[in-house]
């Protein structure tokens, strides 16, 4: 059973010592992205494996039955933040994390009333051959 909508919990961000705050069902990557701060991403549904991040704390539950780790790896604590919600206050091993504005460089931002919009359609690029 899934935590009621308006719980969250808090996310640390190492080794910049960053936190924010997580809502039930929300990816990290997202709960990031939306308190100011970018985790290294590309494909956002668990293939890539760019967002791969190291778990020191806490506990994670997967959107997608499959991520794409290998069980060694899950056993070495290693997440993919794109397709990971927290299912309890979480340590993560992000060095390569920015803060996308000024005033995110440090402590604490509680989650949004209003979320920002997630464009979350797929979007393909098809690429022709020149013709003679």
């Amino acid at each position: 059973m899934s935590a009621p909508p308006e719980s969250f919990h808090h996310i640390h961000i190492e080794p910049q010592g960053w936190e924010f705050s997580s809502t039930a069902g929300q990816s990290l990557l997202l709960a990031a992205l939306q308190a100011g701060y970018r985790l290294p991403h590309s494909c956002r549904n668990g293939t890539c494996r760019a967002c791969m991040t190291r778990l020191m704390e806490g506990r994670v539950e997967y959107q997608v039955e499959w991520p794409g780790l290998l069980r060694e790896e899950k056993e070495e604590g290693w997440i993919l933040p794109c397709v990971a919600c927290a299912r309890s206050d979480l340590r993560l091993d992000a060095p390569l994390a920015v803060a996308l504005r000024s005033n995110c460089s440090g402590g604490t931002l509680a989650p949004s009333s209003s979320p920002a919009p997630v464009d979350k359609s797929v979007h393909s690029l098809q690429i022709d051959a020149p013709s003679d």
